[in-house]
């Protein structure tokens, strides 16, 4: 039984690997300040032995209390970052801390147990990219005064406390560049693409589409994510890793998608100004390194992830 502490143990992504790793038999620490983690998505994990709960904000050191009360630690996963949109406009100054101090913080717990550390950065650090698709050794156009610099920036700069700490003192630190992830247990109100549409087309409201809808994303589903940073977590790759499905579609394809797949919808297309100029026109990631050094690559149809999507969308309407 390894042990393993996840920091947004109760957010979209790190709800799912709190809930894989139980599965495997392992013990797991869950810390969250619920900023924008969610109860509902653990309820289910607190009845587990091997679940424990932290309510914390990791830009705070963590106490000796509860130093005291982790024992020894497998593995580190900082997965606490507001992700969203809507967040960097509202939250930025929680962004900046957890993605700076709290990296801080959790690399220290890393480099204290030996454990094996892995921070979850994001295909935002390539910008609005001038190469295509991403690759992993591609350094990015970022607006460092951009409305969304607070999540970009503090993302290049998490991936470079990674790599000092692994240098300096050799903890054994991994990067996962995460792209476009959907599935159940994103906030409807997010902000993102997925759960913008997928909410209009149940409500029967117009599916906004912002500018002339050929900007391009890679959606991937999050069993499919999940899959790909265990197998991450696993390894000793120190090297990051873009995570994603390389299928690409523009926003148009993928309202007009999301349409047929909600039945009865009298939703349409409507047409808005670009809300951001440095929101990325494309992105798509190359998946050549995790294919060879993970042997991942993802399983999950847009089709079938989209319909498991709208389901649970349907539950919290």
């Amino acid at each position: 039984m390894a042990h393993i502490l996840i920091t947004g143990g109760a957010g979209f992504i790190g709800s799912h690997l709190c809930e894989r790793y139980l599965a495997l038999g392992d013990r797991v620490t869950a810390v969250d300040n619920f900023v924008t983690g969610s109860a509902d998505n653990i309820k289910h994990l607190l009845k587990e032995k091997a679940f424990e709960l932290i309510e914390h904000d990791v830009s705070n050191p963590f106490t000796p209390a509860m130093e005291s009360d982790f024992g020894k630690v497998d593995f580190v996963l900082h997965f606490a970052c507001p992700a969203s949109p809507i967040d960097f406009e509202k939250i930025p100054l929680e962004i900046l801390k957890v993605d700076s101090l709290g990296s801080f913080h959790t690399l220290e717990v890393a480099k204290k147990h030996k454990a094996r550390y892995l921070i979850a950065s994001t295909s935002e650090i390539y910008g609005d990219p001038l190469v295509h698709p991403q690759t992993e050794d591609y350094w990015g156009n970022v607006n460092t005064t951009g409305k969304r610099s607070c999540y970009d920036e503090t993302k290049r700069f998490a991936e470079a406390c990674a790599t000092v700490y692994r240098a300096k003192y050799g903890v054994n630190t991994g990067i996962v560049r995460i792209f476009n992830t959907y599935g159940p247990r994103m906030r409807l109100s997010d902000g993102r693409v997925v759960p913008n549409f997928c909410g209009q087309a149940l409500r029967n409201e117009p599916i906004t589409v912002y500018g002339t809808g050929t900007q391009t994303r890679s959606f991937c589903y999050v069993d499919d994510l999940v899959a790909g940073i265990m197998k991450l977590v696993a390894s000793d790759c120190a090297d990051p890793v873009n995570i994603g499905n390389p299928d690409e579609y523009t926003m148009l394809e993928f309202a007009k998608f999301v349409i047929e797949a909600v039945p009865g919808t009298t939703s349409k297309i409507e047409y808005r100004p670009l809300l951001h100029t440095d929101d990325p026109k494309q992105r798509k990631p190359d998946i050549t390194r995790a294919k060879k050094v993970l042997a991942w690559s993802p399983k999950v149809s847009l089709a079938d992830g989209i319909g498991k999507t709208l389901e649970y969308f349907r539950s919290k309407l």
